[in-house]
């Protein structure tokens, strides 16, 4: 799980040429939030594709987006579910 939780980092900072390192963004960083890392929908739309690309996950409405990208860890609880 930690291996997939540094996926996770790597994908994020990689595909959303993030101003910090993987290592910087903790497991229950919020990742909307501005008290977290404060991204946008924008970001939002470019994550839901890396990781349908990277890791098969599928998003079927908002409201399960909302739920998956709340942080590292809820991504990776889905990943294993999308296998």
């Amino acid at each position: 799980m930690d291996e997939l939780r540094q996926q996770i980092k790597d994908l994020m900072v990689n595909e959303l040429m993030l101003q910090m390192t993987a290592e910087e963004i903790g497991n229950e960083t919020p990742i909307f939030s501005p008290e977290g890392l404060g991204l946008d929908s924008v970001d939002a739309l470019q994550l839901v594709v890396a990781l349908e690309k990277k890791f098969g996950l599928k998003f079927p409405d908002a409201e399960t987006a909302r739920n998956v990208l709340r942080c590292v860890d809820t991504i990776a609880a889905a990943v294993p579910a999308a296998e």
